[in-house]
C-alpha cells in the first residue's frame, strides 16, 4: 500500500504539476514510477483484483488533467467537431478552414492555436474508427475542450481494461503466465502516454489483442472483423498481414484477408471522396520523408552523412524511400522463413518485424513503443520493457526551445535497448 500511495503522489504530480520543459523533474518522476511499478507487480502479481483496482485508480488521477506532454488532443477534438457536423476531416487542412467565418466549430480558435502550426498545415492522418471516437467525444463533451478530453480519456481507460481482460485469457491459451499482462497494465509509459496524453494506441491494441484471443479459440472470421477495427484506429497492424499467410495456409488466408478488406472498406466508406486517397496518402508519406524524432539508425546515417557534407533534408527524403522497401523485405522474410502456423511463433514474428521497423524509422515517438510492450507480454522477450523506461530520455528535446535532440541521451537509450536485446538473444540461444 505504501508503494501504491507513493505512485499516486507521483502520478498526481505528473498530471497537475509538471511542465514538459522541466526535463529533470520529468525524468525523476518517470524513474521513480518505473521502480514502483516493478515492485508492485513483483509483490502482487497473483492478486488480479488488487492490480485491476490500482491500475484504474492510477488512470483516474488524470481524468480532469489537460495533457502536458502532447498537444495532439487539440487536433483530435478539431477532427471530432468536423465529423460530428458531417464534414469530412480528410478534405481540408485547418489552415484553410479557420479562415471561414461560418465554420461553426466550438472553441475553433483555441483548438487551432493549440494543435500547432505543423498539424494545422496537414490533412488529418487518423483512420475512420478513430475519427468516430473523436466525434463521439465532441458530441458528449458539451462543446467543452475538457469535456471532450474526459470522454476520450474514459474510452482509453476502458480499452486498457479490455486489454487486461483479453490479454490474460490469451496468455492462458498459449500456456504463459497470465500475470505478464500486468507489465502492460501498470507500465508508467502506458498510463502517462495513453490515459494522460490521450494517444489512441491503447484502443488499437484493445482490438488487436481481442483479435489474437479470438484466433486462439479458433474464431478466425470474427478475429478478422476485429482486426479490421484495429487497423481503422491506427494503421500499424497492416504491417503484420502477410504473416498470416503461413498461419492459415493459402485458402483460409484469402478468406481472412477478404473479411479484413471488406470490414475496412465499410469503415472507410463514409469518408470516401475523390480527394480522400490523395490527401491521406500524402499525409502518411510525410512520416517517411519529412519528420524525425528519437531515431536510431537514421541518426547514425545522418551524423555520418553530415561529416561528408551531405544535406540532412536531402538525406531524409532518400532514406524515406528506402525504409519502406527494407520493411517489406523483412516482413516477407518473416512470412516465408518462420513457422508462423503456431500462434506464439506468429506473435514473436510480429514483435521482430515491428522492432526492426522502429529501429530503422526516422520517427519513434514514446507511445509507439507501447505496441512492443504488448507483444513482448506474449513472448519470452522483455527488451521492450527496458525501452519503455529508457525512451523518456527522448523528451529532453521538449526542454529546448527549438526542440533540439540530445544525441548523447538517445545513444544511452538505444545502447540500453540493444544491450538487453543482445543479452536475451544470447541467453535464449544458450538455453536451447
Amino acid at each position: 500500500m505504501l508503494l501504491v500511495l507513493l505512485s499516486l503522489a507521483f502520478y498526481f504530480t505528473f498530471a497537475y504539476h509538471l511542465e514538459r520543459t522541466d526535463f529533470i523533474k520529468l525524468l525523476a518522476l518517470f524513474t521513480a514510477l518505473f521502480f514502483l511499478c516493478f515492485k508492485i507487480v513483483q509483490f502482487e502479481k497473483w492478486n488480479f483484483k488488487f492490480i485491476l483496482v490500482v491500475g484504474i485508480i492510477f488512470r483516474l488521477i488524470f481524468l480532469i488533467a489537460e495533457p502536458n506532454l502532447s498537444q495532439d488532443f487539440y487536433r483530435f477534438i478539431w477532427d471530432g467537431e468536423l465529423v460530428s457536423q458531417f464534414m469530412n476531416p480528410y478534405l481540408n487542412v485547418p489552415n484553410t478552414l479557420i479562415e471561414q467565418s461560418d465554420l461553426g466549430i466550438a472553441n475553433s480558435q483555441e483548438l487551432y492555436n493549440g494543435m500547432g502550426s505543423l498539424s494545422a498545415k496537414h490533412y488529418s492522418n487518423y483512420p475512420p474508427l478513430n475519427q468516430i471516437i473523436f466525434a463521439i467525444a465532441a458530441l458528449l463533451g458539451g462543446k467543452s475542450i475538457l469535456g471532450s478530453v474526459i470522454v476520450m480519456r474514459g474510452t482509453i481507460i476502458l480499452a486498457d481494461i479490455g486489454i487486461l481482460y483479453f490479454g490474460r485469457k490469451l496468455l492462458k491459451n498459449i500456456n504463459q503466465s497470465p500475470h505478464l499482462i500486468f507489465w502492460y497494465f501498470l507500465n508508467p509509459l502506458v498510463i502517462i502516454e495513453l490515459t494522460g496524453n490521450l494517444h489512441f494506441e491503447g484502443v488499437m491494441l484493445f482490438f488487436f489483442v481481442w483479435s489474437l484471443y479470438l484466433l486462439s479459440v479458433h474464431k478466425w472470421q470474427w478475429a478478422a472483423v476485429v482486426y479490421a477495427c484495429s487497423i481503422s484506429v491506427k494503421l500499424v497492424p497492416l504491417l503484420f498481414l502477410p504473416l498470416f499467410l503461413k498461419h492459415f495456409k493459402l485458402k483460409k488466408s484469402i478468406s481472412f484477408y477478404a473479411i479484413i478488406g471488406g470490414a475496412s472498406l465499410l469503415l472507410f466508406a463514409p469518408f470516401y471522396s475523390t480527394e480522400f486517397i490523395a490527401n491521406y496518402s500524402k499525409t502518411i508519406g510525410l512520416w517517411f520523408s519529412n519528420f524525425e524524432f528519437n531515431a536510431g539508425l537514421w541518426n547514425i546515417i545522418k551524423y555520418t552523412g553530415i561529416q561528408f557534407d551531405a544535406k540532412p533534408w536531402e538525406l531524409i527524403k532518400t532514406y524515406g524511400k528506402i525504409t519502406p522497401i527494407v520493411t517489406i523485405v523483412a516482413v516477407l522474410l518473416f512470412t516465408f522463413l518462420r513457422k508462423n502456423e503456431k500462434l506464439p511463433v506468429l506473435i514473436t514474428s510480429m514483435l521482430w518485424v515491428l522492432t526492426l521497423y522502429y529501429f530503422i524509422s526516422a520517427t519513434v515517438h514514446p507511445w509507439y513503443v507501447i505496441f512492443l510492450v504488448v507483444l513482448t507480454a506474449f513472448t519470452k522477450y522483455r527488451y521492450a520493457f527496458i525501452w519503455s523506461s529508457a525512451i523518456v530520455l527522448s523528451y529532453f528535446a521538449y526542454s529546448i526551445g527549438d526542440f533540439k535532440e540530445n544525441l548523447w541521451l538517445l545513444t544511452i537509450e538505444y545502447v540500453a535497448v540493444f544491450s538487453f536485446l543482445i543479452y536475451e538473444l544470447v541467453a535464449y540461444r544458450n538455453k536451447t
